[in-house]
């Protein structure tokens, strides 16, 4: 009753993919919850904008030792940028030079929390030497789906589809959408505003249908909201082929998530997972806590991407250092709002399916 098109596109048996989830200097979705995924007949991501090349290229690896199911890499490779190159140090300098009332803004905050100002022992950041080079790995380690954020798909479509690799690109807009579907992307993840992580201001239940008319034959993936077999039935009745959820896999057990991140995700109402510039430099959804306090009460625009990303990193780096998980980042959806039991990975992907199943026969029932 589940399987749709897309599910033969992918060589998977339910139309459930897990979002890949990046953090820095580590993974919210590690080799194990992607494998976990994979094996239990959705499609497990790796968000990977966090890591090195080589960092990059094991967990890759790792994940083909834990399943040889399909799975995919999810990359930011944002096409409207501050600086195309440079290493941390070559912007940070930019902006105690230029930027002045932001850098002193974010030592400030330094010092109102308690926290021991330090900078972070990695030069790389999010330039486009660096997504070249972790593109580069996503290609020659073959990987099934490579799916992109906050850019074009389309300069990498040729050589994926070359290679027997699909490609997909995630859209906050129609508009995104149609320059996707022109660039010839295998499908569409068409994610709504109340997603976690970078986001666009269009709804879901608005935006879907819209990019469903727009995108012909091309499949197109719900996102935004999206936590249970509900949500995967509306997904499909709204015209997408699958779903593409982070939120609900951050309750699995397998889910690399500090338990202080984690109880913010359990006693978190959905309104307070806010969309705010304030960490990247882009519109992201996070749990709300005092450092965007701090940033409204100065009445500072935050910093294009990635100058604002290397001037709030530091900062995030040092307040985990210090064990201050409360004033660090904290990406999630408004979903959040109704979830609270964690649970294997692969449970959440069944009953998901079984509770989408249940719900589409209960319509059929009461349509006839």
């Amino acid at each position: 009753m589940l399987r749709t098109p897309i599910c033969e596109l992918l060589g998977i048996r339910l139309p459930i993919l897990q979002a890949g989830m990046g953090k820095f200097k580590g993974l919210v979705t590690p080799p194990e919850l992607v494998a976990a995924v994979s094996n239990a007949g959705g499609l497990g991501c790796l968000g990977a904008t966090g890591l090195e090349p080589e960092e990059l290229r094991q967990a890759i690896r790792r994940i083909r030792q834990l399943t040889d199911r399909p799975f995919g890499v999810n990359l930011i490779i944002p096409t409207r940028m501050s600086t195309r190159t440079g290493t941390r140090a070559e912007i940070r300098a930019d902006i105690r030079e230029k930027y002045p009332a932001h850098w002193d803004l974010v030592q400030r905050i330094f010092r109102e929390e308690g926290i021991e100002p330090r900078t972070i022992d990695k030069e790389y950041s999010l330039t486009e030497e660096m997504t070249a080079a972790q593109t580069e790995v996503v290609f020659e380690e073959r990987v099934p789906l490579f799916v992109v954020a906050l850019g074009d798909p389309g300069a990498v479509r040729q050589r994926a589809r070359d290679a027997g690799m699909k490609v997909a690109g995630l859209a906050g807009t129609v508009r995104n959408a149609q320059r996707q579907l022109a660039a010839g992307v295998d499908f569409v993840i068409a994610q709504g505003g109340e997603a976690g992580g970078h986001v666009g201001v269009v709804s879901t239940f608005p935006l879907v249908p819209q990019v469903v008319d727009a995108a012909g034959t091309t499949p197109v993936v719900a996102a935004g909201g999206i936590a249970d077999g509900r949500g995967l039935a509306a997904a499909l009745a709204l015209g997408a082929q699958a779903i593409w959820c982070g939120t609900a896999f951050l309750f699995s057990d397998e889910v690399d998530l500090h338990p202080v991140h984690r109880a913010q995700l359990r006693a978190g109402s959905s309104e307070d997972f806010v969309a705010s510039r304030v960490f990247t430099g882009k519109p992201s959804r996070t749990y709300h806590n005092r450092i965007h306090d701090a940033w409204a009460s100065a009445k500072l625009d935050p910093l294009p991407m990635p100058h604002q990303k290397v001037l709030m990193e530091d900062f995030l780096d040092a307040a985990r250092a210090a064990g201050r998980l409360d004033v660090v980042s904290n990406p999630s959806g408004q979903i959040a709002g109704m979830l609270e039991k964690t649970r294997p990975a692969a449970q959440i992907v069944e009953e998901m399916a079984a509770q989408a199943e249940a719900v589409i026969r209960g319509s059929m029932s009461y349509l006839a």
